[in-house]
């Protein structure tokens, strides 16, 4: 109940870098395997789980695997500037960007994959928003992302599409003591 009365979305972030423990937990709580059968901290229209999430940071990119709960390192560069349209993305540590793996939702037709695709992101997006009101984190989902140079610089495949994206950081320090 406390999760969900502090859940909200922030546009104002600290540069100040999460802990691997919180990057960790976030990860989880996005897309995390919670069962030994596999499935996963959110639902997922037939199981498909077509979503990657790639993690940019200002020491580099990663996509995440909740098999094996480890990130895998893509790069050095900081792109934190391809992850959103807004200037705070630029500052805030962590910007996830959410891509729907089309190849994945097989037997199915394009109207069927870009539905539960937007479905089975807000779910994603939402476990995000919940870690961070338990955790104190600051959070905004994001349309605000320039699709075609976010897919050019992350290197997707033709099946491999942006959806959304979210950023994640420590509220920044407010003069302000109303």
């Amino acid at each position: 109940m406390e999760a969900l009365q502090n859940r909200q979305s922030q546009r104002s972030f600290s540069s100040k870098e999460l802990s691997l423990q919180q990057l960790s937990d976030l990860l989880w709580s996005a897309y995390g395997i919670n069962r030994p059968n596999g499935f996963r901290t959110v639902p997922s229209a037939k199981s498909y789980y077509e979503f990657d999430i790639y993690i940019i940071k200002s020491e580099g990119w990663f996509v995440y695997d909740p098999v094996k709960h480890l990130l895998l390192k893509m790069g050095n560069e900081d792109l934190r500037g391809y992850a959103g349209t807004q200037d705070f993305v630029k500052i805030a540590p962590v910007n996830l960007v959410f891509v729907a793996d089309f190849d994945r939702m097989t037997k199915t037709d394009e109207e069927f994959r870009i539905f539960y695709s937007a479905a089975d992101v807000g779910f994603i997006s939402q476990n995000v928003y919940l870690y961070c009101a338990s955790a104190g984190l600051a959070t905004v989902v994001r349309g605000g992302i320039d699709k075609v140079k976010a897919s050019e610089v992350l290197r997707l495949r033709p099946n491999q599409h942006v959806i959304l994206a979210q950023t994640v950081g420590y509220p920044a320090v407010s003069s302000d003591h109303n």
